[in-house]
């Protein structure tokens, strides 16, 4: 096309390569639609902002759409070439770079949210291209059956419309993978469902759901399943075959129990239960993966003993507004539990076995009559209430003397020892706990002791009883004890946090199975080059060191999947070192000295979660952290240079 000739006021043709559309409310306001080049690819309809006039085409209209018909028509045969790019030779077409054949994308993103919309026109099947739709905060009553033409969809959002069924054709979407239709007037899900075998991530929340259809355990890939304020009462057996369910929510519903067979939602790490009719908790066996569990105003009146041993990651437990009248001393095995509520109960004692919870940080009791410790103290927070707990199992370790046929734990829970078979290696010493909770718990934990060193002896039986978790936090450990070698082949997670150590010892590379390491408010600088070697590592913790960069052995790490870094003096982010670790996908960078983001960080699509918040770099500026990690990847992306 010549120079001298002007762009149509119409919606332009694909030729300067159109991948997204939006056309959002709230009305009245001057509107603006952009064509957006490969290099600045937008991911949200905040970020459209061309610096090239030329890239903008305006609509002016002060009247919202509240028909399909409002739609330019123009819009659903975008992916068509107009009169002018017809007329145009090949010689005119490749005048300009953008306008290139070549250069040619079709529309892949339509979004059309908060508008008035009630119907949306069957001409949406001509938009074969589709991988983003977006039609929440309309009016819809329906969708047409020709959405189930687009074959390419992969994320649907209809929510906060006034839809009360699904086209059955939506259901025959092969590569649909989000479905959001949240604030709606569905009172069922229908069976059909079962047939999107791609879907990722269902949202049905706020809607007037009865019960869920059986064949929804069909949604094996589903790692998301949100179906708060409904009215559910029971949920179908097969549920628990969604063997790839991360996050489980339903809050605000009537349940009264929950399957007895969770336990096989083996990567269950969220479930929210808040405001139901649950009478029980079942014993979560088999939920290891598990780090939240909320359960907050219901009708529970007993926390059972055996779920305390099968949820060794639990962080959260909320358990506030129940009629639970005691709180067991099994309590002590959740090591990893960082907040507990049990506010508003009938509790009248705090077992002192809390005190051994070493990464307790959050402990609510208000609301409930506590006659074993003083109010004033209840009021001072979890610190006091912890201090004086552990104050009172030390007291209570030492009236029952060490002498006799029981000797109490760390957390002043005596638990008889089993002599009968015992190897000529001896038994625990004082303050370890005894063979019986090594082999019921597989795990070695000793916190708050103020160790400073940890005999060979420990670790030896330790190792006797088959134990893979080993927890020395809240210590005073200056190195890692000589005797963990004796573990090297057992290990899978080793927790050393808040310690005194100033450096690993090369014998880490030893430890062949570990997943899980935390060395975090340490006095670390470095790691030994060995360290690189450690394939099976999935997750490293080395915040509130003394690093002032990423040591070189780390990107080395091919397995690793989660990098806490957060609470250091890192001054440079190193992505040639990053790009090197193809699984990572967390990597928290908080509150360091980084003074400069580098644009190709944006092109590590593995990073799905990104924290860069406290570093004093300009860009990107604070409201894109702000907006998460899909927001900076986009923007810095934009960024890099051409």
């Amino acid at each position: 096309m010549s120079d001298s000739k002007q762009p149509s006021p119409k919606i332009a043709s694909s030729r300067k390569q159109l991948t997204s559309f939006c056309m959002c409310g709230p009305y009245p306001r001057r509107r603006r639609y952009y064509q957006i080049r490969e290099f600045q690819m937008a991911s949200s309809a905040d970020e459209l902002e061309s610096e090239d006039p030329d890239d903008e085409l305006e609509l002016d209209d002060p009247k919202p759409l509240s028909r399909a018909e409002a739609l330019p028509e123009r819009l659903y045969d975008i992916n068509e070439a107009d009169a002018d790019s017809k007329a145009a030779n090949l010689e005119q077409l490749t005048i300009k770079e953008e306008d290139a054949w070549w250069n040619q994308v079709p529309l892949n993103n339509l979004d059309l949210s908060s508008n008035t919309l009630m119907h949306l026109s069957p001409k949406i099947e001509n938009l074969q291209s589709l991988t983003v739709l977006t039609l929440h905060d309309n009016a819809l009553v329906e969708l047409p059956p020709e959405i189930g033409k687009l074959e390419k969809l992969m994320r649907l959002n209809v929510s906060h419309n006034k839809l009360s069924q699904l086209p059955r054709e939506l259901y025959s979407l092969p590569e649909l993978r989000h479905l959001n239709i949240s604030y709606n007037q569905f009172n069922e899900i229908d069976p059909d469902i079962s047939d999107l075998h791609m879907l990722e991530f269902l949202d049905g929340g706020h809607n007037n759901i009865q019960s869920l259809p059986g064949g929804i355990g069909f949604l094996v890939r589903l790692t998301a399943l949100l179906l708060p304020y409904n009215h559910v009462k029971e949920l179908p057996p097969d549920l628990v075959n969604m063997r790839s369910l991360q996050k489980l929510d339903l809050m605000q519903n009537d349940l009264t129990c929950l399957p007895e067979d969770m336990g096989l939602l083996r990567k269950l790490e969220c479930l929210y239960l808040q405001h139901n009719d649950i009478l029980e908790l079942p014993e979560f066996e088999g939920n290891e993966t598990l780090n939240e569990l909320h359960a907050s105003n219901n009708f529970i009146k007993t926390i059972p003993t055996a779920m305390c041993s099968n949820l060794p990651h639990l962080k959260i437990l909320d358990l506030r507004d129940n009629k639970i009248t005691e709180l067991p001393d099994e309590l002590c095995l959740l090591r990893n539990l960082n907040r507990l509520d049990v506010s508003n109960n009938t509790i009248s004692v705090l077992p002192v076995t809390l005190s051994s919870l070493a990464h307790l940080i959050s402990l609510q009791v208000e609301g409930n009559p506590i006659k074993t410790i003083r109010r004033d103290i209840l009021q001072c927070g979890t610190t006091r209430i912890l201090k004086t707990l552990h104050e009172r199992a030390l007291a209570k370790s030492k009236e029952e003397g060490a002498g006799s046929d029981c000797a109490s734990t760390s957390a002043g829970i005596s638990v008889t020892r089993l002599r009968a078979g015992q190897s000529d290696d001896g038994d625990m010493p004082t303050n370890f706990p005894d063979r019986y909770k090594l082999r019921h718990t597989r795990t070695l934990a000793v916190n708050l002791e103020e160790l400073t060193v940890v005999p060979d002896q420990v670790f030896q039986i330790a190792k006797n009883e088959g134990v893979h978790v080993v927890d020395f936090a809240r210590n005073q450990l200056s190195t890692l004890p000589n005797g963990l070698q004796h573990m090297k082949d057992l290990v899978t997670e080793l927790v050393l946090s808040n310690n005194l150590i100033g450096y690993v010892p090369q014998f880490i590379s030893q430890f062949t199975r570990i997943t899980y390491l935390n060395l975090s408010n340490n006095l670390l600088t470095d790691l030994p080059n060995e360290f690189g070697v450690l394939n099976t590592l999935r997750e490293l913790n080395i915040a509130n060191n003394r690093f002032q960069l990423i040591p070189n052995c780390v990107y080395e790490l091919q397995g690793l999947e989660i990098l806490i870094a957060s609470e250091n003096h890192i001054k440079v982010l190193n992505v040639s070192g990053l790009k090197s670790m193809p699984r990572l996908s967390t990597l928290d960078l908080r509150n360091n000295d980084i003074d400069a983001v580098p644009p190709i960080l944006g092109n590590l699509t593995n990073i799905t979660h990104l924290e860069l918040v406290g570093n004093p770099f300009r860009q990107p500026r604070h409201q894109i952290l702000m907006k998460g990690t899909d927001a900076i990847m986009s923007y810095l992306r934009d960024r890099i240079p051409t």
